[in-house]
């Protein structure tokens, strides 16, 4: 019998694994240590629809509306909203409930491809905020405030701006900085937090070596991916309405809109732990996190083949980035070696570097199989003879975006190979996955260069969304 969904799932579990990427809550243990093992062992007896006293997600009046007052109370926001659909779909209810149909949206290039989703069915025009490039490590950087204040100067009839902060690498804007220039054009700011859900609670307990979150910079909507750092399931979110430019009943009727009609209570059961464990143990759980996350980088600085980020105020540390720079291995060979040999799971690889996603349930157990399986690669590798690694074996990084002149989206389309599409009107974006943000937009023209790095993807199995299996993609 060939493996099915339910055995990979059932044999990876069986293995001694660290993971280093989403979900935060890194297993059941966490759960179980703070008390909630009877609703890992009632699972599914706990799956159930609305029914007397369970509360309507669209009509919260009970126990759903209580949570949502606690997560409002937590991120001491105006309203609270609990999402079922991921963060994905509180940045498109956001795009929709803030910006009418036609107008435009000031958006970071660098967004996820839920912003572009929904510029489709707002049918909002896309005005790109360009992040700066980080040429040390080849991702893109910080959306500032210059770049932001530029943009709303030449399009006054804007509606809203949206960004991306932290990226997925960890770094952050200066939101606060940005507010202040959104707000005096009298204008929205919205802010993907799905990658910065814990950061509120770092500065909460005392550990201020963290960038501010946006709830305290000030934006009017931040959402914020639950589980990808802190301990619900997969799915889970909240959306956090932090000021009056933007109408609760607004937000709440195009939330009703996209999210699904059979909420899962598995979710909201999960969101409802996820809260109980920030309000009883929020301060040993964020100092816990923080001396980790403290001790694995004090053992990687005593590899010293190990090259890691630096610690900037604008980086989420949360995020370890670390590559090997003088051996012969690119990010995607690392990231083998420590999957396969040592059980290591990584989120995310870039050219040579490697990304970690910790979160609150990662144990001193897991940075410390990292931090020896490290070890005995440097070592197996110096036995071999340690080399540079010369030119034609380095690969490239990810592709910066250029300023690219924006062509009407297209309405007459065809699918060309991608090799002879150079020079077309793109009208699909073609996403890598991840991270999930957009190599071209539609609208934009598909370079030589971008053709050449999609075509590297590809030949390393790597997921590119937009491109058929035949290497095909829309056109106009």
């Amino acid at each position: 019998m060939n493996q099915t969904i339910k055995t990979f799932l059932v044999r990876h579990a069986d293995k001694k694994t660290a993971s280093f990427h989403m979900p935060g809550h890194k297993g059941s243990a966490l759960y179980r240590e703070f008390g909630h093992g009877d609703f890992l062992d009632r699972i599914m007896d706990c799956d159930i629809t609305e029914i007397p006293g369970a509360d309507n997600l669209f009509q919260a009046e009970g126990i759903i509306d209580e949570l949502q007052q606690r997560y409002a109370r937590l991120y001491e926001v105006d309203r609270s909203y609990l999402l079922i659909n991921g963060t994905s779909t509180g940045i498109i209810a956001s795009i929709l409930a803030s910006v009418p149909k036609g107008k435009k949206l000031i958006m970071a290039r660098n967004c996820h491809k839920s912003v572009f989703n929904a510029l489709t069915l707002a049918d909002a025009e896309p005005v790109y905020a360009h992040p700066t490039f980080m040429e040390a490590y080849g991702i893109s950087g910080e959306i500032t405030a210059a770049e932001i204040e530029r943009l709303l100067i030449e399009n006054e009839d804007a509606a809203a701006v949206i960004l991306p902060s932290p990226n997925y690498y960890g770094i952050c804007s200066d939101i606060e900085k940005i507010a202040k220039v959104v707000h005096a054009h009298h204008k929205i700011l919205i802010v993907d937090q799905a990658h910065g859900a814990h950061l509120k609670f770092f500065r909460k307990y005392g550990i201020d070596t963290f960038p501010k979150s946006a709830e305290e910079a000030g934006a009017d909507i931040v959402i914020n991916s639950i589980h990808k750092t802190l301990a619900s399931y997969t799915q889970s979110a909240v959306l956090n309405l932090n000021s009056s430019r933007v109408s609760p009943e607004a937000i709440a009727d195009k939330l009703q809109c996209i999210e699904s009609t059979s909420p899962s209570y598995i979710l909201m059961g999960s969101l409802d732990i996820n809260a109980s464990l920030l309000e009883d143990h929020g301060q040993e759980l964020m100092r816990r996190w923080a001396d980790n996350l403290d001790y694995f980088y004090q053992e990687l600085s005593k590899n010293p083949y190990v090259s890691c980020f630096e610690r900037i105020p604008s980086l989420d540390h949360t995020k370890v980035n670390f590559s090997l720079p003088n051996l012969r291995l690119t990010g995607s060979a690392l990231e083998e070696i420590l999957n396969e040999t040592y059980h290591v799971f990584i989120e995310l690889y870039t050219g040579k570097y490697v990304m970690a996603m910790t979160g609150i349930g990662n144990q001193r157990k897991h940075y410390q199989m990292l931090a020896d399986a490290l070890s005995e690669i440097t070592a197996h590798a110096l036995k071999r003879g340690l080399v540079e690694t010369p030119v034609e074996q380095e690969v490239k990084m990810a592709y910066s975006p250029k300023r690219a002149e924006l062509y009407p989206v297209p309405k007459d389309r065809k699918y060309v190979d991608l090799m002879d599409a150079e020079g077309c009107v793109c009208a699909n974006s073609l996403i890598p996955y991840p991270p999930g943000i957009p190599l071209v937009c539609p609208g934009e023209k598909i370079e030589k260069e971008v053709i050449a790095y999609i075509r590297q993807l590809r030949e390393r199995g790597e997921k590119v969304i937009g491109i058929s299996s035949e290497n095909k993609i829309l056109v106009g």
